[in-house]
């Protein structure tokens, strides 16, 4: 299946030659979304299985006179929006998967519901970078490191239009704080701007991918959205982008001159500054109709391209949410289980031995597959945390505590062979900034304003509770990095499940008791404290992003961190030797062989961070620059291969506006996580 920027451009002539034959008023309609927001607006208000956001694809452009088909849009970074469809663990959790091709397969998943619901274009790839973890929508994004951000986007990338379906990436750019999202501008530096929060939309565009979303906050000072720097200068002229960019909905642009010759492509998913709008601005002379010309040039070539291609299979309704597709969501869950703590492998509990078991938060009991805006879809059903276990252990007792009372709750632990603690958020804790219709006014969602911890009622349950009962496990259910360093001596065991989806509570059970290993990375760094985190005014119109975050910055200020990026444990052991590098005039390649050493089939993930400590330039002491998943049986060995081209250690010079790379020694490490301990470090020149 096609889908690359050479096949799209062959189209060139065609598209030329439509747009040649169109009116004005049908090359600007090319660029409109035809929803009725007024109509519309009470299933965004009030959404009900039925009838809610996006329950069909949003069209925009078309004509029928000369058979260019609309563009037809799909939301859902965890899945497709339309109707009821297959509900994937949130981007985050698949972050935590490191498993390119695994996201190619939920790719694959994602464009065939949607070409089931009759769309052609799939608006979910997120993979704007959170500077500081509390920013409410970073569930729908892979992670904090920009590498590992645009590796796995762009495999959803390639799988979403494997179906013959335009992938969006959003939201270009710099969009990482939700509260003030309309009004925020958001300054950086050059380099901070080209290595950490654009490089991975480059390299999601060099993927292939087809279409783009700019973002509602201000970049220096000017909207996104009305942003030529950005649009046109950086993504279409330096980049060579050769499909479509759409605005974020309804409040994506403020004015009509300003975004038509800014270079945004499409308003969507309403018409309130194009449409007889800019072609007033056309006749008037304030926009160059060769601006419209270009964009309906994109559109009209990236849509043929698109549609014009033959399919290799069929997609009836029957695919959504079939049995293979919700296996894979169940499957992806499972591999995303991160096992942060495990003292006295205490994990996994013994189905045996656990003839009473204690399941004790109120999230246990709560269908919670993340936060309830844009990205929210609707499941035919949803297995609850509470549900997994019970019907994994049939011949158990298994007892619900809504823990509202540690006293009721640790009393009951003490009569259980063992106790399962849901801890964490929902969507009124975390995610896209919206108003409850079924209480007016009350916000829910937002950014992580008051803690990046858990709630002061949720760390006084576990204290209690891990006292009476030292046989117990948390289950922290979240959408990024949740600090755990107050509270975490109390209890042995730690699984993180952030937001799981459909078949989440299945996952959980199932990892809980052995009969998956969870092999999960995290993709975030723990600190020990909110203060080693970049400081964010969640409510201000005007936030600066350094170029340290996460990991990186940690390491730069030399401070120890709780659970490192990248960490996560097993139920088996791994041993790791015969580590070795080899290099030619373009690459490194770094190589280990893996080992299972324990007695159950495992997966490790293998990382590899380059060192920079001799560069002139300041640099981070180490960022990742590959990764590689591997399942291994008991006693089974595997060498694993990462190679990482040299241009991308390449740094930004901004007085020239060009890439250099040093020629001098470098360090490599390869390893398991971001932590030295877990790495081994070994040497090598680029001339």
């Amino acid at each position: 299946m096609k889908n690359d920027k050479k096949y799209r451009l062959s189209f060139t002539k065609k598209a030329k030659e439509l747009v040649s034959q169109m009116t004005l008023e049908e090359k600007v309609y090319l660029m409109s979304g035809q929803i009725d927001l007024e109509k519309e607006l009470p299933t965004i208000l009030a959404p009900t299985v039925e009838s809610h956001y996006n329950n069909f694809p949003y069209p925009a452009g078309g004509n029928d006179r000369l058979n260019v088909p609309k563009v037809l849009f799909c939301d859902g970074p965890r899945g497709v929006v339309c109707k009821q469809s297959t509900c994937f663990p949130v981007t985050m959790a698949r972050g935590a998967t490191f498993d390119t091709e695994l996201e190619e397969e939920v790719g694959e998943v994602i464009g065939k519901e949607i070409r089931a619901h009759k769309g052609n274009f799939f608006g979910g790839v997120c993979i704007n970078l959170p500077y500081n973890p509390g920013w409410g929508r970073s569930q729908e994004v892979y992670g904090e490191d920009s590498f590992h951000l645009g590796q796995m986007g762009k495999a959803l990338v390639k799988g979403v239009q494997k179906h013959n379906v335009i992938a969006c990436i959003k939201h270009y750019a710099f969009n990482s704080m939700e509260n003030a999202r309309f009004k925020v501008s958001v300054e950086t530096d050059k380099r901070t701007e080209r290595e950490v929060f654009l490089s991975h939309f480059k390299e999601c565009i060099d993927a292939g991918a087809a279409a783009v979303m700019s973002s509602y906050n201000l970049y220096q000072g000017k909207h996104c959205g009305h942003n030529k720097y950005l649009l046109t200068d950086v993504l279409k002229k330096e980049w060579d982008f050769d499909g479509f960019i759409v605005s974020d909905f309804v409040w994506g642009i403020r004015d009509t001159v300003e975004a038509a010759n800014a270079g945004l492509d499409i308003e969507m998913c309403n018409t309130a500054f194009y449409g007889e709008k800019l072609v007033k601005a056309v006749r008037d002379g304030l926009v160059p109709e060769s601006v419209i010309d270009d964009a309906a040039l994109r559109i009209v070539r990236t849509v043929l391209a698109f549609t014009s291609q033959k399919d290799t299979q069929e997609y009836p309704i029957r695919l959504v949410s079939c049995k293979e597709h919700t296996d894979l969501a169940l499957k992806v869950a499972e591999k995303s289980m991160t096992l942060i703590q495990n003292r006295n492998r205490t994990l996994p509990f013994s189905k045996e031995k656990t003839k009473k078991l204690a399941v004790i938060g109120r999230l246990a009991n709560e269908s919670n597959t993340g936060d309830k805006g844009s990205s929210n879809v609707f499941p035919q059903y949803l297995v609850t945390p509470l549900q997994g276990l019970k019907s994994l252990l049939m011949g158990s007792e298994v007892l619900f505590d809504d823990g509202n009372d540690p006293k009721k709750a640790a009393f009951l632990a003490k009569t259980c062979d063992a106790v399962v603690i849901i801890a964490g958020y929902n969507h009124k804790d975390e995610g896209e900034y919206v108003v409850d219709s079924k209480d007016s006014g009350l916000v829910i969602g937002g950014d992580r304003k008051e803690s990046l911890g858990l709630h002061k009622k949720d760390i006084s349950l576990i204290k209690a509770v891990g006292k009476a009962n030292k046989n117990t496990a948390v289950v922290l259910v979240g959408g990024n990095m949740i600090l755990i360093n107050e509270w975490k001596d109390h209890v042995p065991s730690i699984l993180m499940s952030y937001y799981s989806g459909m078949e989440g509570g299945t996952a959980i059970a199932k990892t809980l008791f052995g009969d998956v290993n969870p092999g999960g990375k995290l993709p975030f760094v723990i600190p020990l404290s909110e203060k080693d985190v970049p400081a964010v005014a969640w409510e201000s119109d005007h936030q600066e992003y350094g170029y340290y975050h996460g990991y990186a910055k940690l390491d730069k200020e030399n401070k120890a961190c709780c659970v490192p990026y990248g960490f996560g444990l097993s139920y088996t052991d791994f041993s790791i030797s015969g580590y070795r590098l080899e290099t030619d005039a373009d690459s490194l390649k770094a190589y280990c062989t893996v080992r299972n050493i324990g007695y159950t089939e495992g997966d490790e993930v293998i990382q590899l961070y380059i060192g920079f400590s001799n560069s002139g330039c300041d640099l981070p002491v180490k960022k990742l620059l590959g990764f590689k998943r591997v399942t291994l049986k008991p006693g089974q060995s595997k060498e694993v291969g990462i190679i990482c081209d040299f241009d991308r250690l390449k740094h930004y010079d901004p007085e020239k506006g060009t890439w250099q790379l040093d020629k001098m020694e470098y360090e490599a490490y390869l390893g398991t996580s971001s932590d030295i301990k877990d790495l081994s470090m070994m040497k090598f020149n680029v001339v």
